[in-house]
């Protein structure tokens, strides 16, 4: 739920940040007023708090045309009467009416400034239509790109989805879109071709035939961020089991093309497998009012809420590739594993500003590892995430810029995953880690979030001060690095390459015997049993090691 309260602290937060950092994950370091209009909170955005969506849609797939619109509800929080809605080019907002009355329009790039004629009392609830079409942006490279994609199955059946995380939802349907307000709950009517079918977020409520087209109405009952809401058209076919979950039965439903439905109801029972393992991991599937769908799409995936996309080709690891080279990858579907795993970071938890992503995708790329220590233990675990760090660049921070809708280094899924086993290891108590992590997903249920929330939230719960550990993995881009020698019964040993502060403990094995060492930037010394003596670092944790003898 979102409250005024938040709203300020997040500006106060953001006012008192370095805007300094570097690392973009495309490179980008020149930002235009549309930038800022579509990252930040603007005047015409914080004096209203969204309460409900009712979006209608209507797909023409031969013509790749849309036409609807949608119903904005909100609660006045302050005095204005202008109001920024986003809606991206080539799409036309062609009218807004508020109680019947066409309202004036300032359009200014993809950023449209609503003049309100009714006066806007505090504390009232008040409503606009937004009514819009045109052929939507192409995902040429979906997902990472984001738009419509317009393909067609086997069978020469029209075959159609949205994604669109990072440009904003606004490429195709018009919203507030900024991440910081989520929607309480929303309405997604989308009409179709009537030999296809819509899936969309939430449960389906109905379904309205009109001849040539019919209309698929589904309902959202909790909050949803906008990139989270999508539409998937196509022939399909549809399958379900009831899952006895933390909160009782949740509905898991499956909707497949038909020629694939014999290998989906085979490569789908990693779904189950993933909800037992998150939910003892991170708490209750948070959204059992919607249920949980998997929903096969002509690309990757993406982490829709309640509507987890699916185009892994139904091969294990990624695309039948296994991302850490240990071969534990290919004991899972990764797209089923990761993208459900936003349910609890992304679509439970989600960041304010996109510039702190590493909070959706750190903890979901550690999320994979903790599917593999639920059924295969913590060796497996272990190796696997250790595996991914040969992928980690270090050539730009994790976290993005600030209020210009930019997200930082792609590290933030494999390093940050790595970060996060580092932790892990400093709490050297797997039980504690594992109810951090629930209490977590309790503590932020439902909430837009910043990077200092959650490291506040990690630094009391540990009971470390972990503001140095997060700077160093989050806003540096040098690995830690143990400097050591051994001079005759004497181990000598101090971190280099670290921010200030730095004083991250270590495990290591000496002489085959485990011993904890308390680095700092300054040299210290440990006394050895005997001259010729082995040590290691526990490869657990993310840093690198020098020998300086």
């Amino acid at each position: 739920m979102k409250y005024r309260f938040y709203i300020l602290l997040y500006l106060t937060i953001m006012c008192a940040l370095n805007f300094q950092s570097q690392g973009l994950m495309e490179e980008k370091n020149n930002f235009s007023r549309q930038d800022t209009l579509r990252g930040s909170i603007t005047p015409e955005r914080i004096w209203w708090d969204l309460t409900y969506y009712h979006l209608k849609v209507q797909v023409d797939p031969d013509k790749r045309y849309i036409s609807g619109e949608n119903t904005i509800k909100y609660s006045v929080l302050s005095a204005n009467q202008t109001m920024q809605i986003d809606l991206q080019a080539p799409l036309n907002i062609t009218k807004v009416t508020q109680d019947g009355k066409n309202l004036k329009i300032l359009h200014d790039g993809n950023a449209h400034f609503i003049t309100l004629t009714k006066q806007q009392i505090i504390g009232n609830t008040e409503s606009i239509i937004v009514h819009y079409e045109g052929n939507p942006k192409e995902a040429i490279r979906a997902p990472w790109d984001g738009g419509f994609s317009w393909k067609k199955d086997s069978n020469g059946n029209h075959f159609i989805a949205t994604s669109c995380q990072g440009l904003g939802a606004s490429v195709w349907w018009p919203c507030k879109d900024h991440m910081y307000d989520e929607v309480e709950s929303m309405r997604i009517s989308v009409t179709v071709p009537s030999n296809l079918m819509d899936v969309s977020n939430g449960r389906l409520e109905s379904i309205e035939n009109h001849g040539e087209t019919t209309t698929y109405n589904w309902f959202v009952d909790n909050p949803i961020n906008n990139y989270g809401v999508n539409v998937n058209i196509g022939d399909y076919t549809h399958f379900s089991e009831v899952f006895d979950g933390e909160k009782g039965p949740l509905s898991m439903d499956y909707y497949v093309l038909k020629d694939n439905l014999k290998k989906a109801k085979k490569q789908f029972t990693d779904a189950p497998k993933m909800m037992r393992a998150f939910e003892h991991w991170f708490g209750a599937y948070p959204f059992y009012e919607d249920g949980f769908k998997l929903v096969e799409v002509p690309y990757l995936g993406m982490e829709h809420q309640s509507s987890v996309t699916y185009g892994n080709q139904y091969k294990q690891g990624y695309l039948g590739r296994d991302l850490s080279g240990t071969g534990w990858g290919l004991k899972f579907d990764f797209i089923i594993i990761h993208e459900s795993g936003h349910e609890w970071f992304a679509n439970n938890i989600t960041d304010i500003d996109i510039a702190d992503m590493w909070i959706h995708e750190s903890f979901t790329n550690y999320s994979e590892s903790l599917f593999l220590d639920y059924y295969y233990g913590k060796k497996a675990s272990s190796e696997y995430v250790i595996g991914l760090r040969k992928t980690i660049a270090n050539t730009s921070p994790i976290i993005g810029k600030y209020n210009l809708n930019k997200e930082g280094s792609s590290d933030m899924y494999n390093k940050g995953g790595n970060m996060l086993h580092t932790l892990r290891q400093l709490i050297d108590n797997d039980e504690k880690w594992r109810l951090i992590l629930r209490k977590m997903n309790a503590e932020f249920y439902h909430q837009t979030v910043t990077t200092k929330q959650i490291e506040d939230f990690l630094s009391k719960e540990t009971g470390f001060n972990l503001n140095p550990f997060f700077d160093q993995y989050l806003r540096a881009i040098n690995i830690p690095t143990l400097e050591y020698k051994i001079e005759k019964k004497t181990l000598k040993y101090r971190w280099t390459n670290t921010v200030a502060n730095f004083e991250m403990p270590l495990k290591t094995t000496i002489n085959g015997e485990e011993k904890w060492i308390y680095p700092t930037s300054t040299w210290k010394n440990l006394a050895l049993t005997s001259a010729g003596t082995s040590f290691l670092i526990d490869e657990n944790f993310y840093v690198f090691t020098k020998n300086v003898n």
